[in-house]
């Protein structure tokens, strides 16, 4: 079993073990609009190394969805569930369906990016400046919460530029004030350690460290036996390996789904199922 694995588990354990129960929750499940309470910790904080990719094998995780989902926001800027149906991604229409009804989700995620240019001031940041203690992207904005739709969970980045042994590399923190452990902890981390390969490859440097900071780490109440079953299982010893395979320099604009491999990744199946708190 991987590091990643072992710590997916020892979180997994700590919200069983120690989590607390929350009251008059904001989520429904989706089959049958009840209330969907979470046990929860707060204050989680997680660090990987240079090549350590943070996926874990004890469930599937669709890196392909993961990756388009951050060319859908950061690299088009967009809202739009049409753009991600091009992509084949359909699980963000729960939130039109049920929240806002327009085919968007919203002024939310790739619509903050687009209305401040986002994606675009980062990059040029880091590639002027890059020992800035600036580089910051949040899409917490105020002007945006205003509106109908769902607050970003993973709302901020914070990038540094690090030389090590006489190259440049680009760290990464992730910030998120809700994370759905079970369902979405580990696709939400893939997918930003492929964002950093991407913005790293766009500038020249190599991909550093990812960490991430959650405020609240929870699992649905309806997701018990699933923590259970992830808990049973032992992974793969074997590392994956995370490829954007495009040469140093490639444009993060001209980047593309198929261009994102994950190598040497053996996943547990079946896939787990889950009732969605949305």
């Amino acid at each position: 079993m991987t590091r990643v694995d072992e710590m997916f588990k020892n979180n997994i354990r700590a919200i069983l073990e120690t989590g607390s129960k929350d009251e008059n929750p904001r989520a429904m499940y989706k089959t049958d609009s009840k209330p969907a309470h979470s046990i929860f910790i707060s204050d989680v904080y997680e660090k990987y190394a240079i090549d350590e990719v943070p996926i874990t094998t004890l469930r599937n995780v669709p890196i392909k969805n993961g990756f388009g989902e951050m060319l859908w926001i950061y690299q088009m800027g967009s809202n739009k569930l049409s753009d991600l149906h091009d992509m084949g991604i359909t699980y963000w229409d729960d939130w039109d369906d049920w929240d806002i009804g327009d085919g968007t989700i919203g002024e939310r995620y790739g619509k903050t990016v687009s209305n401040y240019n986002l994606t675009e001031r980062l990059l040029k940041g880091l590639e002027e400046n890059p020992f800035s203690r600036r580089h910051v992207m949040s899409l917490w904005q105020e002007e945006d919460l205003k509106l109908e739709g769902l607050h970003p969970c993973a709302f901020l980045t914070e990038w540094v530029v690090v030389p090590r042994d006489g190259e440049m590399y680009l760290d990464l923190m992730l910030i998120q004030r809700s994370n759905d452990y079970l369902v979405s902890g580990h696709i939400n981390m893939v997918q930003y350690k492929a964002l950093q390969l991407a913005f790293s490859k766009h500038l020249g440097y190599k991909a550093g460290t990812f960490s991430r900071h959650v405020a609240n780490m929870h699992l649905y109440d309806r997701h018990v036996e699933q923590a259970q079953e992830l808990l049973s299982r032992e992974g793969s010893e074997d590392e994956p390996k995370l490829i954007l395979d495009v040469p140093d320099g490639t444009s993060f604009w001209d980047l593309k789904v198929s261009d994102l491999k994950l190598e040497n990744y053996q996943p547990i199946k079946p896939q787990l199922k889950f009732d969605l708190g949305i």
